[in-house]
């Protein structure tokens, strides 16, 4: 029970923190190019963790195949994952990003029926059409307003949603097996690689490499890049695996709807960002359609008790 309790509040601090990555990451976006947004955060990461390493003298007990068989979850989250966030947030506000990802727990729940075999009743179907719909929806509305938004953001906003429950699903079976640290650190290891690589060669091909260290000269971006680095990546991701190492993928993906609650606020307090009138009919579309998927999926089980 101790444990379960940990977890949830894990989850809990895990959400918080997504929910007002968001802001940072527009605020980095004004003043560096995604690629080296990202190049930056998990430089940031990567120290981070390697100083927690070097200070508990925590030793990685892993071979080359379990190193292996991390990076390929790795591929999911963080590189794909931020990769599509990133370049998603270059076209639509952080408002309207956090509600798309609200559907994380709706492609969870269907992402485990398919691979983890799990069955869901006739409720919950239901439930998800219904918060599918309020996605559709929104993404029409932002397309005829075409208000600071456009069709390709949104959607890349939601696929990296889709690759965010993926990884949740993956993810489950793979805390079973190795420690939670050895997780974490070879996937901000994997991010660390992949987005310098990625932003340096970008400068490489275009002559620009001085502007690669450029952004540090803000304090704006200083302050975001280190709240993205340390919190948003490092520590969500020793968050989420242990989180996913007691509780279910369902579960903790329901917390992403506080998340998308901390992100509205966030962009409508601190950036102005204006939220319409049909981002709030959508919002109440999808996690209508969350909740419903969650309580038919309880009341299924305990039907099945019965």
């Amino acid at each position: 029970m101790i444990e379960k309790k940990k977890a949830y509040i894990a989850v809990l601090t895990y959400a918080i923190i997504i929910g007002l990555s968001f802001m940072f990451v527009k605020i980095a976006l004004t003043i560096a190019t995604p690629f080296d947004a990202l190049a930056h955060r998990f430089t940031i990461a990567f120290i981070g963790v390697t100083t927690l390493k070097v200070l508990t003298k925590k030793s990685l007990k892993v071979t080359k195949k379990d190193i292996g068989i991390i990076a390929l979850l790795a591929i999911l989250y963080p590189t794909l994952f931020f990769a599509f966030q990133v370049f998603g947030l270059v076209n639509v506000s952080s408002s309207q990003a956090g509600i798309i990802q609200a559907t994380i727990p709706i492609f969870t729940l269907i992402f485990a029926s398919i691979f983890l075999k799990e069955t869901s009743t006739s409720g919950q179907k239901i439930a998800i059409i219904f918060s599918v719909v309020g996605v559709i929806y929104i993404m029409y509305m932002n397309d005829i307003e075409n208000k600071n938004t456009s069709l390709l953001g949104s959607g890349l906003i939601l696929i990296s949603a889709l690759v965010s429950s993926l990884y949740n699903v993956c993810a489950r079976n793979l805390t079973q097996r190795y420690s939670l640290f050895t997780i974490t650190y070879i996937m901000t290891l994997f991010g660390f690689i992949t987005f310098n690589g990625l932003a340096l060669t970008n400068h490489l091909m275009n002559n620009t490499i001085h502007q690669f260290m450029e952004p540090f000269v803000h304090l704006d971006f200083v302050i975001a890049i280190a709240y993205l680095g340390l919190l948003s990546s490092l520590v969500t991701s020793y968050l989420s695996n242990y989180a996913l190492s007691k509780i279910e993928a369902s579960k903790m993906s329901v917390f992403s709807n506080f998340a998308t609650l901390i992100t509205i606020l966030a962009g409508v307090i601190f950036l102005k960002e204006q939220f319409h009138l049909y981002h709030l009919v959508g919002s109440i579309i999808i996690i209508t359609g969350v909740i419903g998927t969650n309580y038919f999926g309880t009341k299924g089980k305990h039907s099945e008790k019965a």
